[in-house]
Formats: structure tokens, sequence, C-alpha cells
């Protein structure tokens, strides 16, 4: 059984077959459900030997008359087609730097039975205790020095935090594009940001830096991924 039988079978078992009465003349789960698959083979990018990274992050913008009729099991289809997801890149070996998310959203251009797809490759951002250094508690003050990325704070409790792709980092950044042992942050009178000769190189608002002192709202880019700095 394929991927998208399996995935209509799925949904015809929470809905009591709902779908198929609903939908004949509609936008189809199952076609949105191929075109995520297409996607990621369309957009598949070799960047090593065994490692072919696909977009995670998908937003599905729907006709007002598909996106009304489909909001109603909208939580039950997003979830499932983010399922979807993550079968067709353990069946195609792809790599997903971050958790898979689907979003339907709501087109006023489009007319009934048309969708767009659109896709990012978004990566994963953890902090984690590495081997030989006990766990530090995040701060309970939120005006503690912090990294953010999609709304999730990285307290910087540490006198030097590390930043890169390894698994003895302070802060893991799932990037293709982002070194080992990438960057390190100073937590001192001022906050420094340096690079540790990383790869792509470290970047701040833009600007290619070596070592720099961080302000607050400061955009820190390391590969692909954005982090603001917030220093509390």
């Amino acid at each position: 059984m394929g991927l998208l039988d399996r995935f209509e079978q799925r949904l015809d078992r929470m809905v009591n077959g709902a779908f198929a009465r609903a939908f004949k003349a509609e936008v189809q789960p199952v076609e949105i459900a191929s075109a995520l698959a297409r996607e990621m083979d369309d957009r598949a990018a070799v960047v090593s030997r065994g490692r072919t990274v696909v977009p995670n992050v998908f937003v599905v913008d729907l006709s007002p008359h598909d996106h009304e009729r489909l909001s109603v099991y909208g939580g039950t289809i997003q979830e499932e087609l983010a399922g979807v997801v993550r079968e067709h890149a353990e069946e195609q070996r792809y790599t997903l730097m971050g958790g898979a998310e689907v979003t339907l959203a709501r087109d006023d251009d489009l007319e009934t039975g048309l969708f767009r797809v659109h896709s990012e490759a978004k990566a994963g951002v953890a902090s984690q205790a590495p081997a030989g250094r006990a766990p530090v508690a995040p701060p309970s003050d939120a005006g503690h020095p912090r990294l953010v990325a999609d709304d999730t704070a990285h307290p910087l409790s540490r006198a030097v935090t590390r930043l890169g792709r390894g698994s003895d980092v302070d802060v893991r950044i799932d990037d293709p594009g982002v070194s080992r042992h990438h960057a390190e942050i100073l937590l001192g009178r001022e906050v420094v940001l340096r690079d540790l000769g990383s790869t792509n190189g470290t970047y701040v608002d833009g600007v290619q830096v070596g070592e720099v002192v961080l302000h607050d709202g400061a955009v820190v880019q390391l590969g692909g991924t954005r982090l603001t700095f917030r220093a509390g």
C-alpha cells in the first residue's frame, strides 16, 4: 500500500468517510498530500554524501470555499499532512532540518479547486547540555540575555555558550550550512559573539563578523538560520 493510500485510509477512519462525500468537486486532501511529496522531491538538495535536505515547513494556500470546507477538519488534516511529510522523507531517505509543519491558509485570489504550496527548510534549534557539562535550568527572569528562534527562547546562562551543529555544543542548530563548532557567545559586562572559524561565516544584521558586541534586537545568522538576541 502506497503513502497516499495510507493517508486516505487514516483520514477516512477519523471522520467516518466524510471526506469522500464532502470533497468530490473541491480540493481533495490527497491532492495536497501528493503536492507536498512532489514539492519535497523537486526541492531536494544534496548537501553531503548520504545527506539530502528537503523542506520541512509548508503553507498550503486554498480558495475561500476550499479553506472553509477543509478548516472544519483543519487540525486533523494538518497533523496528518505533516505525517505524510515525515513518512515520505523516511521512505526516500531525506533529511528534515526540523519538525514537519503544514499550515492551511486562505487566499482570496484563488478559485475553488485550486491551491498553491509554499515551502522552506527551517532548522531545528535546541538548547542542550553537552557531555561533561551540567545542564543549566532556564532562568525564570524573562530579562535574562537569550537567543530567540521561532518564538522559542534559548537562555544564555553560561559564561560561554557554544553554537553549532555538533553534539557537544550548548545550542544545537541542525542546519547543513552551520559548522559543528560555529560560534560562541561570551557573557560578561558586554555580550560578545565570536566566530570559531566556521566554513560559511557568522553574520550579525547582515554583516559578516569575526567578533562583535551584540546589541538588543541583533539578528545573528548562522548558515540559513536566524536568531534574535535579546539583552533583557
